[in-house]
C-alpha cells in the first residue's frame, strides 16, 4: 500500500496510525486561495514539527488552512519525498521505551520548487492574508560572504543589478517582499526557525545587506526601502527537536504494516529524506511576538510568544550553554572514539562525564536563564532521557556538519562571557571543558580517528580550508604555535580571537595531547574526566 490520498481515503489498513481528521482536499483549496503560512526549507524537521503543528491546529479546528512548503536548495527532495506522495507525510514518534506514535501528516498543502514555481511563490506573497513566512535552511544559508569575507558571486550580481531575476536565495527574498509591497502593501513576518543563536537578527541583516545596496545604488526608491525595512519583522525564535535522518530500521517497521516506498533515500546534493520522518517526543518553540499581520493560532498549542528579550535568552541557553555546546563536543569525541550514534556515544563514561562538566561547571554558570525554561531541568531531560533514547538512532556524522559555521556561537559567546566578566573566579585561565572541546575539534579535523585509521568527515564549507592549515600535523607529531594559529585567531570562525581573551594556548596543549599517538584522545579525555575536584555527579 502506498502513502496516498486515494488510500487515504479508502481507510483501510491504518491500523496504528493516526490519521487527520480534517477535510484533506477542502483545506488545500482554502489555503491556495488565501495562504496563512509559508515555510522554506522542505527537509525533515519541517515535516517533524511545524507541519505537525499545522496538523494540531486543522484537528482542533482552529483553522481551516494547511501550510505550503518550498524549497530553495534541494528541490530534489520535493521530486522524491512530496510529490509522489500527494504531499503527504508519515511522522514516527521514538519514545525511549521503544513505544512508536505513527500518524499520517495532511496538513501540507502546497510543495513547490522555487526555480519552477516561482509565480506561485510569488502569487503566495503577494496576497494579503499570508501572515508569516518561516524558515528551515540551515546556519549557512544567512551567510553571504566566503572565507575571504568576500560576497558570493550569485550575491554580489543581486546587489549589482537589482531586485529583478535574483539569483541568491536572499536576493529572491527581498525582491519577493518588494512584489508583495507593490501588490497589496500589507506587512509580513519572516521567521527564522533555525537552529542558531539570534535566527531572526541573522536573516535580518543578511536581507538588509542586499536591501541597502539597492537603495544606494538607486535600485528601489525611498518608499520601497521603507516598506523593506519597516514593514518586514523578524522575530527571533528558539526552536528544539532532534529528527535524525530516516532510520531503515524505521521504514522496515513501515513496510511490515505494509507500506510501500519508504526507503530511505539521499539526493545528488547530500539530503536523506524518504516519506516519513522520525523524531523524538520532547520539543519547545518560543517566538518573539512581533507578528505586524497576525499569525496562526500557535499559542492554542502550547507555543509561547513572548518578548525578544526572553527569546534571545532561551536561545543563548540552548545554543551556548547546554544543548548544542554538548552537541558539538559528544559527537567529536563520539566520532574519535569510534561511535556512530549518540545514544552510544553518551554511555561512554568519560564522553557523559565531560560533556555534563563543559555544560554545568563552565558554559551554564555565564549563560543565560531565561525564566520560562529552567536550566537544570533542560539538561537533565537531554542526558537523562533524549541523548540515550535508543530507538532515535541520531549520529555524530550528522551533529559534526556545518560545525565551522557553529563553533563562534557553541563556544565563543561563553569564552567572551568569561572575558568580559568582572567576577574574579569568572577568568578565562581556568577553563579546561571549552577548551577542550575546541581541540577536539581540531582534532577530528585531521581525519583520522584514535586509533590512528582514516575517518570519514562530515560536509562542512570550510573543510577544505581548514585541513589546508593543518596539514602536515601527524599523529606522534607536535603542532607548532604558527601552524594553529591562523585558525584560532579567526574571528569569523569563534567570533573572537581565543589566544585575546587567554585560551588559545591552552586549546594547543590539549592538541597536542590528543595527536601524542594512538589511544592519545582517550587518555586526554580520561584525564580531565577523572579530577574528582571537577568531577560532577548526574
Amino acid at each position: 500500500m502506498k502513502l496516498s490520498l486515494e488510500n487515504l481515503e479508502k481507510k483501510v489498513n491504518w491500523q496504528g496510525y493516526r490519521l487527520p481528521d480534517y477535510d484533506i482536499q477542502a483545506m488545500r483549496e482554502k489555503t491556495r486561495e488565501n495562504p496563512t503560512w509559508l515555510h522554506f526549507g522542505a527537509g525533515n524537521i519541517f515535516r517533524a514539527f511545524p507541519a505537525v503543528l499545522v496538523q494540531r491546529m486543522l484537528t482542533a479546528g482552529l483553522t481551516d488552512k494547511g501550510i505550503i512548503c518550498c524549497e530553495g536548495y534541494d528541490e530534489e527532495i520535493i521530486d522524491r519525498a512530496y510529490r509522489p506522495f500527494d504531499n503527504l507525510s508519515l511522522c514516527v514518534t521514538l519514545y525511549a521505551d521503544g513505544a512508536l506514535k505513527k500518524e499520517v501528516i495532511g496538513s501540507i498543502a502546497e510543495s513547490l520548487k522555487l526555480s519552477v514555481d516561482s509565480d506561485r511563490v510569488a502569487e503566495i506573497f503577494c496576497n494579503p492574508s499570508l501572515q508569516m513566512v518561516s524558515f528551515t535552511i540551515t546556519e549557512k544559508a544567512y551567510i553571504l560572504r566566503d572565507s575571504e569575507n568576500n560576497y558570493y558571486a550569485d550575491v554580489q550580481e543581486d546587489m549589482d543589478n537589482g531586485p529583478d531575476d535574483c539569483h541568491s536565495f536572499m536576493g529572491k527574498l527581498a525582491s519577493l517582499c518588494l512584489k508583495r509591497m507593490h501588490a497589496c502593501g500589507t506587512p509580513l513576518s519572516l521567521v527564522s526557525m533555525d537552529n542558531c543563536f539570534n535566527n531572526g537578527h541573522r536573516l535580518q541583516r543578511a536581507m538588509l545587506e542586499i536591501i541597502n545596496s539597492w537603495f544606494q545604488k538607486g535600485k528601489i526608491d525611498g518608499t520601497e526601502f521603507a516598506y523593506l525595512t519597516g514593514r518586514i519583522s523578524f522575530p527571533r525564535t528558539m526552536i528544539d527537536k532532534i529528527t535524525p535522518f530516516p532510520n531503515p530500521k524505521i521504514a522496515a517497521v513501515l513496510r511490515a504494516d505494509g507500506l510501500d516506498m519508504v526507503k530511505p533515500i539521499k539526493t545528488a546534493k547530500g539530503s536523506k529524506v524518504a516519506c516519513f520522518v522520525n523524531t523524538e517526543s520532547p520539543q519547545y518553540l518560543l517566538m518573539e511576538d512581533v507578528f505586524p499581520n497576525g499569525h496562526p493560532p500557535l499559542e492554542q498549542l502550547g507555543i509561547i510568544f513572548t518578548s525578544g528579550r526572553i527569546v534571545e535568552k532561551s536561545m543563548e541557553m540552548k545554543a551556548c550553554s547546554t544543548l548544542n555546546p554538548m552537541d558539538t563536543a559528544m559527537a567529536a569525541f563520539g566520532s574519535l572514539l569510534g561511535y556512530e550514534t549518540i545514544n552510544c556515544t553518551v554511555r561512554d563514561e568519560d564522553i557523559c562525564t565531560f560533556i555534563t562538566n563543559l555544560s554545568h561547571l563552565e558554559c551554564m554558570p555565564l549563560g543565560a536563564d531565561p525564566g520560562v525554561l529552567d536550566p537544570d531541568e533542560f539538561v537533565h531531560e537531554i542526558l537523562t532521557i533524549r541523548y540515550p533514547n535508543p530507538y532515535l538512532n541520531d549520529t555524530c556524522a550528522r551533529i559534526m556538519t556545518d560545525t565551522s559555521r557553529k563553533v563562534s556561537t557553541r563556544y565563543g559567546v561563553i569564552l567572551s562571557n568569561y572575558y568580559n566578566s568582572p567576577v574574579p573566579m569568572h577568568r578565562v585561565s581556568h577553563l579546561r571543558f571549552i577548551p577542550l572541546a575546541i581541540a577536539a575539534w581540531l582534532r577530528y579535523l585531521i581525519g583520522v580517528d584514535d586509533n590512528g585509521d582514516p575517518m570519514e568527515l562530515s560536509p562542512d564549507p570550510l573543510l577544505e580550508s581548514l585541513q589546508k592549515k593543518l596539514s602536515g600535523i601527524r599523529l606522534g607529531g607536535e603542532a607548532t604555535y604558527e601552524q594553529l594559529y591562523p585558525i584560532l585567531s579567526d574571528r569569523t570562525l569563534f567570533g573572537l580571537n581565543t589566544f585575546e581573551v587567554g585560551c588559545g594556548e591552552r586549546i594547543i596543549d590539549f592538541f597536542n595531547q590528543m595527536i601524542a599517538g594512538p589511544g592519545a584522545v582517550r587518555a586526554t579525555l580520561h584525564r580531565y574526566c577523572d579530577d574528582k575536584d571537577t568531577d560532577l555527579l548526574i
